[in-house]
């Protein structure tokens, strides 16, 4: 051990990497339905490391906290601000209830337990399960102008406070909206979330209309000997099917296969490629004609690609209008497979509302799909390549901007290096939404940066506080069990009436949105898993976007309320 010890000391960099490796291989072990959850075990691990006395330089903890928060402001930038235009402004109002009620009453819990500024943004940054508090309460408590044992007091609470709290504001949230909320709202969130499909169209699109991937588009060839169909043109073919959406894609006349137009005659005894979902094209092939094995017809190109859509003109159409559109014709042989906002799968109904900045997934004929991208906006296609230029820029630039304090009356006001980062990720992710061709960060990379970034700055918080934090723990366990789950619950509770009675939201949105506002993505799955839809989602993007950032800025406010 004193090997291990003395390694560690003179390495601290060892010392970090293999608190990141212990605590991302804890946190994705399963006891039944119950996880630690990464950041859990890394400040653990963390803390068990820290044991050897190890010194590492604080502004290693910062590096990766700004990485963090640059990619979490670019991940929610575009629902943030898309969220502040009409449509969104209800569930920004309400994100805005749910998150001051998070602040107030942690600030309440930790006046009356006589916590010290530390303690109460741990409370806020566990039971609120926003991670990110802890690094900007961090700057904030060291910007204070007090007596540097008084600061080390404070910094060593919040890593105590944060471990105890983090596990009921992971576990407990997801418990409490899925199986609690609908009985505090008296309502079934199955029928509720139907009530909203059949809003959306649902019903009309298990009959027919636009489909997702759970219903599989497929090609087929057949031999046109139907008299309705003969001398008929192409497009008032599929104008007979247009309510199941069955489309010509290919022509075989005279021995010759050419690619299907509009305006092209079929006579009787043609070859053609039909597509559509296969129960349509089952439902109707006797009235087709025979089913022919033409492998020439039928060997076409066909893709699925991501969209994003960024044509203002389409912005607020609903998918069917989408569909329906004559522009270009539109809609014609394409067929959206899945539809993704702000990195949630959204629920797949004619009706649905798209916004800039959606994704869909689009499949069918390639230049059908083609024809689709130009006129929806832009094609994502994979690539490894991450726009360093403008993420360095971004967070050298933020992170200026936030450290100029400004002072009202003693005390010193500034949105802080952490705070400018969070901001420029924002400015950045919504530029990424309207100009595809700017500051590109793939998925995987958004990844690393969010969870090495995050998880880096939990080990080094978990090492230093690794001396002091079993007897922290011993003194306040019980305490902070039970300050844990007030803070939890309490801003829910407000949040789920309020949505019911001020805001008027559907019972199933309400509680994805009060999962946003909370920013916890697990509470989101147990109560999609309860409404058996995905239509709670519909309620998490805006408030998502809009808690994070606000819960993060509370890693500032609540210091100062304390101080």
């Amino acid at each position: 051990m004193e090997i291990i010890k003395n390694l560690l000391q003179k390495y601290p960099e060892i010392a970090v990497f293999l608190t990141l490796g212990i605590g991302f291989f804890v946190g994705k072990l399963r006891f039944g339905k119950f996880t630690l959850g990464v950041v859990t075990s890394t400040l653990l691990a963390g803390v068990l490391i820290g044991q050897f006395d190890i010194k590492i330089s604080p502004n290693v903890k910062s590096i990766f906290f700004l990485m963090f928060l640059f990619a979490v402001g670019y991940g929610v930038g575009p629902q943030f601000f898309q969220g502040l235009k009409s449509g969104g402004v209800p569930q920004v109002l309400f994100a805005v209830v749910v998150c001051v009620a998070c602040l107030l009453t942690a600030f309440l819990m930790a006046r009356v337990l006589g916590y010290n500024a530390g303690g109460a943004a741990g409370l806020l940054s566990g039971a609120c399960t926003i991670s990110a508090v802890l690094g900007v309460a961090t700057e904030s408590i060291n910007g204070l102008q007090i007596p540097a044992d008084q600061k080390k007091a404070m910094l060593d609470a919040m890593p105590v406070v944060y471990a105890v709290t983090y596990i009921f504001g992971t576990a407990g949230s997801a418990w409490f909206l899925a199986k609690i909320g609908p009985k505090l709202l008296r309502v079934n969130l199955a029928e509720e979330s139907k009530k909203m499909e059949d809003q959306l169209g649902g019903s009309a699109m298990a009959g027919g209309g636009l489909t997702s991937a759970y219903f599989p588009v497929v090609a087929r060839s057949y031999r046109i000997t139907n008299p309705e169909f003969a001398h008929k043109t192409v497009s008032e073919f599929e104008s007979a099917f247009s309510s199941q959406r069955i489309f010509v894609e290919r022509v075989r006349e005279n021995g010759n296969v050419v690619d299907a137009e509009p305006d092209m005659v079929l006579e009787m005894n043609t070859v053609v490629a039909l597509a559509g979902r296969r129960e349509a094209i089952l439902e109707n092939e006797k009235r087709f004609g025979p089913e022919v094995d033409d492998r020439e017809v039928l060997n076409f190109q066909a893709e699925v690609v991501d969209v994003v859509l960024t044509n203002k003109e389409l912005a607020g159409k609903t998918l069917k209008e989408l569909a329906e559109l004559e522009l270009g014709q539109l809609g014609r042989g394409v067929f959206v497979r899945k539809l993704m906002r702000g990195g949630q799968e959204m629920p797949f109904y004619p009706n649905f509302q798209m916004q800039r900045g959606d994704v869909l997934a689009i499949g069918g004929a390639k230049r059908d799909v083609e024809r689709a991208a130009a006129l929806l906006g832009y094609k994502d296609r994979p690539t490894e390549a991450t726009d360093m230029v403008i993420m360095g820029l971004g967070i050298a630039i933020g992170a200026a901007v936030g450290a100029i304090t400004i002072r009202v009356g003693k005390i010193p006001l500034s949105l802080s290096t952490s705070g400018g980062a969070l901001v420029a990720g924002l400015i950045c992710g919504w530029l990424r939404s309207v100009n595809r061709t700017f500051g590109r960060i793939p998925g995987p990379a958004l990844w690393v940066f969010n969870n090495v970034g995050l998880n880096a700055f939990i080990a080094v918080v978990g090492i230093g506080a690794g001396p002091g934090f079993i007897g922290g723990l011993k003194s306040n366990g019980l305490s902070l069990l039970l300050a844990g789950i007030a803070v939890t619950t309490v801003p829910f509770v407000i949040g789920l009436f309020a949505g019911k009675y001020i805001f008027k939201m559907n019972p199933a949105v309400l509680l994805g949105a009060c999962a946003g506002a909370r920013t916890t993505t697990a509470a989101l799955g147990a109560i999609e898993e309860e409404a058996k839809s995905k239509v709670p989602a519909m309620g998490y993007t805006v408030t998502y976007a809009v808690g994070n950032i606000l819960l993060t800025t509370w890693g500032l406010i609540i210091v100062l309320m304390m101080s």
